[in-house]
């Protein structure tokens, strides 16, 4: 719908504090009118259930929800596990790999609409308002972008707070939970309030899906998973859909308290900022396809892999999503994962995933060439003559410096 009187802006509304106090902010400073753009990537289903109602109670002109659920998982999580993207040896890039779906779906929607600009709710301090705006710049850079937290007055969520009080806009954020939080089927993640201090320990507040590890059930649980082109096909032999498989996982680990990292990144502004991120079923799938690899990859493809993973991190993190070298990395992975099949047997106990064993229809592990036992397939007098070759050039700078 289009208002004949103003012009609109589709904001990338959460409900939460930040997108909530936009809304009124830019009808008052820009005289648009506001149509909030959810994007349902999976987060709890009591957030998406009244938020609607609550965008337009802070002033939306319309709510739109775009169920964006299987194509988040399927064209976005599954092709970054694949790859084995790792930031910084940690994080698993939940935030990171949400931000280019919501980006081109309301880019999408604001042609539809016929909308004039976008707006976000990330600060100026952020990763996100890059990731976002290198989204749009590289699917419409024509539309106009309002990016408040880098225009308005308000200089804290405090500030915010105070300002949703004078507009009689309900929220659920406090003084005493300030946290920010962000959410999809992949992860939850936790920033700011006491957490801003590395010393203080995060308390239970901090932490949202998983089991705290030392309440975790006291038994293990095995699991046995089903790997085809580097994607989980079944769990225990259940059929799933990519989607569906990542939901069963996140029950699961979350049960076992699998997941939970507490962090302090590099941000790309140049802060480092510290963050508690839960990530269950994804830290599973994660190391399911790291241990099958293993077994299919050999050495040199493996040490190619890690180099293509390094790098997809840090394009994912830094929002470089619709880029030619995004493509070509993906590429080059997927060369290697059209052999990752297999099964992978994992015992999840008390935030642990211990891989049990694992088997491979392309394995190149022999026990044949690696027993220790007696063979009758390896020559072991055939190393002589390759450590000779290997170490040649050794060998002559020896000689050089002896001379």
């Amino acid at each position: 719908m289009k208002n004949d009187k103003k012009e609109i802006i589709v904001l990338a509304y959460s409900g939460g504090l930040d997108t909530s106090a936009i809304i009124p902010w830019i009808k008052e400073n820009y005289n648009f009118d506001v149509i909030a753009f959810v994007a349902d990537v999976g987060q709890s289903r009591s957030d998406l259930k009244n938020i609607k109602k609550k965008a337009i109670l802070s002033g939306a002109l319309d709510c739109y929800i775009a169920d964006l659920r299987h194509e988040f998982v399927e064209k976005y999580v599954y092709p970054m596990l694949s790859v084995g993207a790792l930031y910084e040896g940690n994080y698993l890039l939940g935030t990171a790999i949400a931000r280019p779906i919501i980006a081109k779906a309301q880019v999408k929607y604001a042609h539809q609409i016929n909308a004039i600009g976008l707006s976000h709710g990330a600060t100026g301090k952020g990763n996100d308002q890059v990731r976002f705006e290198l989204a749009y710049a590289s699917l419409d850079s024509f539309l106009q972008v309002i990016a408040p937290w880098r225009e308005w007055k308000f200089r804290s969520r405090e500030d915010l707070l105070k300002y949703l009080q004078e507009k009689n806009i309900s929220t659920t954020a406090s003084i005493s939970k300030i946290y920010s939080k962000d959410e999809n089927i992949f992860h939850i993640s936790t920033e700011g309030g006491i957490l801003e201090d590395p010393w203080n320990i995060a308390n239970d507040d901090c932490w949202t899906w998983t089991t705290n590890p030392y309440s975790a059930p006291n038994n293990p649980e095995k699991i046995c998973l089903s790997i085809k082109k580097g994607c989980v096909i079944s769990i225990n032999g259940e059929s799933l859909n990519p989607y569906n498989c990542l939901k069963k996982l996140n029950k699961l680990g979350s049960k076992h308290g699998i997941g939970r990292i507490d962090i302090v990144e590099n941000r790309l502004v140049g802060m480092k900022s510290r963050g508690c991120y839960e990530t269950p079923g994804g830290t599973i799938i994660f190391l399911a396809l790291r241990a099958l690899e293993q077994l299919v990859l050999d050495r040199e493809s493996i040490q190619w892999k890690s180099k293509i993973a390094l790098e997809m991190s840090t394009l994912i993190y830094d929002g470089r999503w619709f880029t030619p070298l995004k493509d070509a990395l993906q590429k080059s992975s997927d060369v290697f994962s059209k052999f990752i099949e297999g099964e992978v047997v994992i015992e999840l106990y008390k935030g642990s995933v211990i891989i049990l064993k694992k088997r491979s229809c392309n394995s190149l592990y022999s026990s044949e060439y690696a027993t220790f036992s007696d063979d009758q397939v390896y020559n072991q007098k055939d190393a002589q003559g390759f450590i000779r070759l290997f170490s040649l050039s050794s060998r002559i700078r020896m000689l050089k410096n002896k001379k």
